[in-house]
């Protein structure tokens, strides 16, 4: 029997209040477990965009330090598109061999998702840390790192392509006598190919981010100068850099959603 819509609504209602209520009694137990004060972090946040509005405001003295940071920063964005590109490269034709559709057997499958799964899940910080110990401080450390995560989400990210978008063609294709190589390379690739340069260019953009935070565990790139320069308290170069880096990244998004309209 339907429920009328004032029963519906006020049993939606329900669930929500005891939804926020979960939520708000969490945090509660959480910030009574950390010994965390909520009313004095809430006011502290204005006090704290006060303080970086003062200090880290570039001035006409941090000008000197533009073309050292624009060459960190040139260094940043050329070492996250290779770190991406090659995570493309080795991603799509392992996504090939663990997909359901293009799959050789269950077993490959098997362990290609759990590769999947394993780069997927250590965090980027963790795979700095570990291979810092082997490679030391240098830019392949920071190369690695942005390879092995980016490798654990586009494997993802291009299976469930290739099963959402090529599994019909694969179907037609086979019925018809073509082999195995030439449904993947006159069929399935063409078809997901824009999809999968979106998630490339997506890659991109999240790896640039990601590469200034690899670099001052590095110590490389613009991640490494801006620990240098907010260590030595030049706060201005400190904020020159974070106005540098807000500035190519809102470019490259810019110039990714472009390619994404042209080829989607």
């Amino acid at each position: 029997m339907m429920q009328s819509p004032k029963k519906y609504l006020a049993h939606k209602g329900w669930h929500q209040t005891a939804i926020i209520a979960l939520i708000g009694g969490m945090y509660v137990f959480g910030s009574w477990v950390l010994n965390f004060d909520s009313v004095n972090g809430f006011i502290g946040v204005p006090k704290a965009f006060a303080w970086l509005g003062i200090y880290f405001k570039p001035t006409a003295h941090s000008v000197q330090y533009l073309p050292k940071i624009w060459q960190k920063l040139i260094q940043t964005v050329l070492l996250a598109i290779s770190s991406t590109v090659v995570a493309a490269v080795v991603s799509i034709f392992v996504a090939l061999l663990g997909s359901k559709v293009t799959g050789i057997n269950g077993f490959v499958q098997m362990i290609v998702r759990g590769v999947a799964s394993f780069f997927r899940n250590i965090p980027l910080v963790a795979w700095s840390m570990i291979l810092l110990f082997s490679f030391k401080q240098s830019d392949f450390t920071g190369f690695l790192a942005l390879l092995l995560m980016s490798i654990g989400y586009l494997i993802r990210a291009f299976m469930e392509i290739i099963e959402d978008e090529a599994s019909e063609t694969m179907l037609a294709l086979k019925a018809t006598g073509a082999s195995y190589f030439q449904v993947i390379f006159q069929a399935v690739l063409p078809q997901i190919l824009p999809s999968i340069l979106s998630w490339i260019l997506y890659m991109i953009e999240n790896n640039v981010r990601d590469a200034t935070l690899v670099g001052i565990l590095t110590g490389t790139g613009i991640g490494f100068l801006f620990d240098i320069y907010y260590k030595s308290f030049r706060f201005d170069a400190a904020g020159m850099t974070v106005l540098a880096i807000i500035v190519v990244v809102i470019a490259l998004e810019t110039i990714s959603n472009q390619i994404r309209r042209v080829i989607l």
